[in-house]
């Protein structure tokens, strides 16, 4: 009956998924903000634990849910109405309400572009099961973009549960054979671990993080091992040119980490919803499929 509803109101479907997805980026902001703050509580209380060590108690532990959102600096907790999706970072002119501080664009940017990619999945997809998946994919591809842009982390609670996610979905041939998705992500993870020791053994550095293989696992899982070619390619090469210039223009040194996570995860956006016309347009692609 929703589904007959959506379509015959043309404009409802988008005006729900983007009314949806604001909120849905609005949450991904506090995800990106606390969990990796919950993460280092929950590493500091192991070591406490295991070096017998008496840990600081907290006031109240921070969860995904409590406390309520406030202010950095005043402390005032956001009230509802100074907390809705972009329009209330336009009335405030994006400042506390309290206190005046500014507070940063990156939040109402992350919100806009969450609805904005939403609706090109609306676009590509029918009202589904494609499009449920596909949303989910997207916003927690969001969510991991920024955590390791900020901490260079790819936390466990997201790639993991990613990953269980595409199988599920592959199950039933959602997007791929369960054959396939099987495949995608066991090879993902083996190319990127891979990848990994002959670095270290050369080198004796470690080039990347345990979690860049399960994210490559987890795109694996969604879209079948015969789209992980185009995601290593794409991924290396915008890798490449970006810190060729940052050591350029910033003159970073070579030392400096850069996270690859976000790299992988918008060459498997791309690749989940364009392979077919990419591999068209470039066809050395097609010799993977030959």
């Amino acid at each position: 009956m929703i589904i007959d509803t959506f379509n015959q109101v043309g404009w409802l479907l988008p005006l729900t998924l983007i009314t949806l997805s604001l909120c849905v980026g609005s949450f991904l902001n506090v995800v990106i903000y606390r969990l990796p703050v919950m993460m280092e509580a929950r590493w500091r209380s192991n070591c406490c634990e295991l070096l017998e060590i008496e840990q600081e108690k907290q006031d109240q532990p921070l969860s995904l849910a409590f406390p309520n959102s406030h202010c950095p600096r005043c402390n005032t907790p956001i009230k509802p109405w100074h907390n809705v999706p972009v329009i209330s970072y336009l009335l405030l002119r994006g400042k506390c309400a309290q206190c005046a501080v500014s507070i940063s664009p990156r939040y109402p940017l992350i919100e806009v572009t969450t609805a904005a990619l939403s609706v090109v999945l609306l676009w590509h997809f029918a009202l589904g099961p494609a499009l449920l998946g596909a949303l989910l994919f997207t916003w927690a591809l969001i969510a991991l973009t920024m955590i390791d842009v900020d901490h260079q982390l790819l936390p466990d609670e997201i790639t993991l549960p990613l990953l269980w996610a595409g199988l599920l979905f592959n199950s039933q041939a959602v997007y791929v054979g369960l054959e396939s998705a099987v495949l995608g992500a066991v090879f993902g993870y083996l190319i990127l671990w891979s990848v990994y020791w002959l670095f270290k053994l050369v080198t004796g550095k470690e080039g990347m993080g345990y979690g860049d293989f399960k994210l490559l696992a987890a795109l694996g899982a969604w879209m079948g091992w015969e789209s992980l070619h185009m995601i290593i390619l794409m991924s290396s090469l915008v890798g490449a040119v970006v810190g060729i210039a940052l050591l350029i223009v910033k003159r970073q040194g070579k030392d400096v980490p850069i996270p690859f996570g976000p790299y992988l995860a918008a060459a498997g956006w791309i690749t989940f919803l364009w392979a077919g016309p990419i591999m068209q347009a470039v066809p050395l692609l097609n010799l993977w499929q030959q």
